[in-house]
């Protein structure tokens, strides 16, 4: 455990002098395997190399610049704009409605990029703008958009589960349908904080105008050709017609279909997807072959099976151990972005939930291991948006410079609150989680 521990402490320093990530845990973890080879350098470096080749030759992984390709080119056709629009002719008339429609229009667009951050970003250009100029105050408004961001780590096609289910080795199409229902009970209590909101200071929210029938029926056709392509997915890997990587595909394709009927396609806007999407491909392929080169050291070096008998020995009930690994989260999140967590963390946890036997084999080590990617999702979801350092907060504080950092944090106490309690109901009731898939594949 001494390894595993100084390992640990090494990578989070480099990570602190700035160094990504992905380095610090490849680097880390091939020096590990070199001393545990007598610093046999030849040897030691063996198991980095072939993660390399693991990672790289992958199948299942081509899913990731699949999906963020499809993101990228829908987010360029303007996409964002005709959600917005839409959910606004359908709740913004209402008091908090344009917050309402925000949430929405998030939860939607999270559907296509999978990117927290990048919901965030976009969302702020088009949703803030009319929140201003109806009045609303800026503590409402920036929240609302920074906690709609966080539903793009969640809704499928969620990048973040996609590298969950590499590093746990569970099926992505499983994780995909998990995350369904908790992104919808994510939604739904967002726009109770709203209401909530709304209802203790009704000029925190003024009502948007209300649009004619034409209108209304106009934005809600615009955004149908999406809410297709994402039903065909969804729909494809439910109904076991295609697997998620086959889904990537045809998702990727779609949107080239639907940015051509919709007018929108451009050869410039091509180019520019398909270089965000390499860049942003390269970037996660170094951070999953770092993790895995990691993973490698804290496996040979023995930490998940002395953190089991650790906690064996203890006497620990399962969920007191849950309980004590989402606090490590909720402290980790002050540091580190999401997917640093995730890659840090989930290789010493995932062999302990599938080990301690949740709900007395009701629910087995493998579908243990969907219901904890989920909640570890959720808690990632809550510190973006947690003080100190919620990484959404300081995307939006970035693009709106005239709002304070603390207005901000003020403003979406409501929704981490609501947040809070998703996490409750997902930790205790599986179900919530594990329904879609089980319902297909059983356990």
């Amino acid at each position: 455990m001494e390894i595993s521990l100084i390992a640990f402490a090494l990578v989070i320093s480099l990570v602190l002098l700035r160094i990504p990530i992905g380095f610090a845990m490849g680097l880390v973890g091939a020096v590990g395997f070199v001393y545990l080879r007598d610093w046999r350098w030849s040897a030691g470096l063996g198991p980095a190399a072939d993660s390399i080749l693991d990672v790289t030759q992958n199948d299942a992984l081509s899913v990731i610049p699949l999906f963020i390709f499809m993101g990228m080119l829908i987010a360029q056709s303007g996409m964002a704009h005709d959600l917005y629009r839409a959910a606004y002719a359908l709740v913004g008339r209402l008091p908090g409605g344009l917050a309402m429609s925000t949430i929405l229009a998030c939860g939607g667009f999270s559907a296509v990029s999978g990117s927290s951050l990048a919901t965030a970003a976009t969302m702020s250009q088009v949703a803030l703008p009319p929140m201003r100029k109806f009045g609303y105050h800026d503590s409402l408004s920036t929240a609302s958009v920074a906690a709609g961001g966080t539903l793009g780590i969640l809704i499928p096609p969620s990048i973040i589960l996609i590298i969950y289910g590499f590093l746990t080795g569970q099926s992505i199409g499983k994780l995909f349908l998990a995350g369904i229902l908790p992104g919808i009970l994510g939604i739904a209590l967002y726009l109770c904080a709203v209401v909530f909101v709304v209802w203790r200071n009704p000029k925190a929210g003024p009502a948007g105008e209300k649009l004619s029938g034409a209108e209304t029926k106009a934005s809600v056709l615009r955004v149908i050709p999406i809410l297709v392509l994402f039903c065909i997915i969804i729909g494809g890997i439910y109904g076991r017609v295609f697997t998620a990587d086959e889904a990537a595909g045809v998702g990727a394709f779609g949107a080239i279909l639907i940015s051509i009927a919709i007018g929108r396609f451009s050869f410039a806007k091509l180019m520019d997807a398909l270089t965000q999407t390499v860049k942003t491909s390269v970037g996660l392929f170094v951070l999953l072959i770092g993790a895995d080169i990691f993973s490698r050291l804290i496996t040979r070096a023995g930490l998940p099976d002395d953190l089991l008998a650790l906690v064996q020995g203890a006497g620990f009930e399962p969920f007191m151990i849950l309980g004590m690994m989402i606090l490590i989260y909720l402290v980790l999140g002050a540091v580190f972005e999401s997917l640093s967590m995730i890659t840090l963390t989930v290789p010493v946890f995932a062999p302990l939930i599938a080990s301690l036997g949740f709900f007395e084999g009701d629910l087995t080590g493998e579908f243990a291991l969907i219901w904890f990617g989920i909640v570890v999702v959720v808690v990632t979801e809550i510190s973006l948006i947690t003080p100190p350092i919620g990484l959404n907060v300081f995307v939006l504080r970035s693009v709106v410079k005239d709002v304070s950092t603390a207005t901000i944090f003020k403003g979406v106490t409501p929704f981490w609150v609501a947040d809070i309690v998703r996490l409750a109901l997902l930790v205790g009731l599986p179900f919530l989680s594990l329904l879609l898939p089980v319902g297909i594949w059983g356990f």
